[in-house]
């Protein structure tokens, strides 16, 4: 991966969200931690351009998330906390074949790439599945295979084992650690992004600590109070 943010701030109306930061990201497992309302989920959401930057610039790959929006969106796919609010359609097959389908590929094409994606993650019996009916961790593991089947360079995951059952957080950390993909996860689960290549500790909207997870999580502590 290839991310930049070049002194790049969020403001919302009169919210500061994020002040001024500038940061290259290149490595392939960067973990994101913080209290509620620190401004990570709006720095995630600016790699992909779901978050537009107020000042300065954000490129994924070399493409502009303002500039070049659709591609840039293309190049990383975002898991939502509440996955269920991106599966779209009534059946887990159905969504990923649309998903392919907005990407151009043909009715066959889709149909042996949702397969293929579901295959890859071992979830094959969800695809007759409909969405209303899955459990969290079988909606995270759909959302996960329909994201990954368009060929993002990176995957963006935010909060991907809240509130999940010890099986079903297995389930999914399993999946994220065997990505072929690189990965950005927002998580207060912090034995999830232990082994890490990089963690980012944000802050009242600033990037407060980055270095390697033991520290990072000895920072968040200290600010936590725990």
């Amino acid at each position: 991966m290839d991310i930049r943010f070049s002194d790049c701030s969020v403001k919302f109306k009169t919210h500061v969200a994020l002040h001024p930061f500038s940061l290259a990201l290149t490595e392939r497992r960067i973990g994101i931690i913080g209290l509620n309302g620190s401004g990570k989920t709006t720095f995630a959401k600016l790699i992909n351009g779901l978050v537009k930057p107020t000042t300065g610039t954000v490129t994924v790959n070399g493409l502009d998330t303002v500039t070049d929006a659709k591609a840039a969106l293309t190049t990383a796919g975002f898991i939502f906390q509440n996955p269920a609010q991106q599966l779209i359609m009534p059946q887990v097959m159905e969504d990923i074949v649309f998903g392919l389908k907005a990407h151009g590929c043909d009715a066959a094409e889709a149909e042996r790439g949702a397969l293929a994606a579901l295959s890859r993650f071992g979830i094959e019996a969800l695809g007759p599945r409909r969405v209303h009916e899955l459990s969290g961790g079988e909606l995270q593991l759909a959302a996960i295979a329909s994201v990954s089947a368009t060929a993002p360079a990176v995957l963006i995951f935010d909060e991907p084992v809240n509130q999940l059952d010890l099986k079903n957080r297995r389930r999914v950390v399993e999946a994220i650690r065997a990505l072929r993909e690189d990965a950005i996860v927002i998580s207060h689960d912090l034995p999830l992004i232990e082994d890490f290549d990089r963690v980012l500790l944000f802050h009242e909207g600033r990037i407060v600590f980055d270095g390697l997870p033991a520290a990072a999580i000895a920072h968040y502590r200290e600010i936590a109070g725990c």
